[in-house]
């Protein structure tokens, strides 16, 4: 049976809503671009380049609401755990996709209150399934994320070298992430829940690559 959060847990999770969405973000990490050189980029390559670091920003945003509300209905603690986990290395993803944004003379999208009230909803209805499934969700999501990680890589401007190597880290933790919830019993997703995850994050894709 789930538990209603307390008054002092509810704000606790309003407080993350606001760092998440208003605040930057600090990572404990070091960035992984620290060491690499800055190369000259055209014009065009810049926009590019920031368009597809927004985008990774985003799905960061995602993954802190997504996993904020499946850990709120989550009945087992070491689930809980894998999740919060998962979330606070995410905070650090925030933290280089925003820093790299900024490099580069962009913003973050528009869009990310919308994202984050849709995926929150989506943890939520995740956790009250079931462990397994939530579990599942979660290594469901961290697969596509490595899969749209390792394609960015391809898509980045060749002298981008900075965003590559934000990207690249970014990878290594997601596909960690994934491997963690299945050694956890993460149960395999029906294959039109797996699709529509899929569908659903190439409308965020493209909508946030712009806005």
């Amino acid at each position: 049976m789930l538990k209603l959060p307390s008054i002092d847990q509810f704000i606790s999770e309003f407080d993350t809503v606001l760092r998440t969405l208003a605040a930057s973000a600090q990572s404990e990490r070091p960035h992984p671009d620290a060491s690499v050189a800055e190369l000259e980029m055209s014009a065009a390559d810049k926009q590019h380049a920031a368009g597809l670091m927004r985008v990774n920003h985003c799905g960061e945003v995602c993954a802190q609401a997504l996993y904020q509300g499946q850990a709120l209905t989550a009945r087992n603690p070491a689930t809980r755990d894998a999740l919060r986990e998962a979330a606070h290395e995410e905070v650090e993803h925030l933290a280089w996709t925003e820093a790299r944004i900024a490099d580069l003379g962009s913003h973050k999208s528009l869009l990310n209150p919308l994202w984050y009230a849709g995926s929150l909803a989506i943890g939520i209805a995740a956790g009250v399934i079931g462990d397994k499934w939530n579990l599942g969700f979660l290594a469901e999501t961290e697969r596509q994320v490595a899969e749209h990680l390792q394609s960015h890589l391809s898509q980045l401007p060749e002298q981008d070298a900075k965003s590559r190597a934000i990207v690249a880290q970014m990878h290594i933790d997601e596909t960690h992430h994934a491997e963690k919830a299945e050694e956890l019993g993460a149960a395999a997703l029906p294959f039109p829940i797996a699709k529509a995850m899929q569908l659903s994050s190439i409308v965020m894709t493209s909508l946030s690559y712009r806005v």
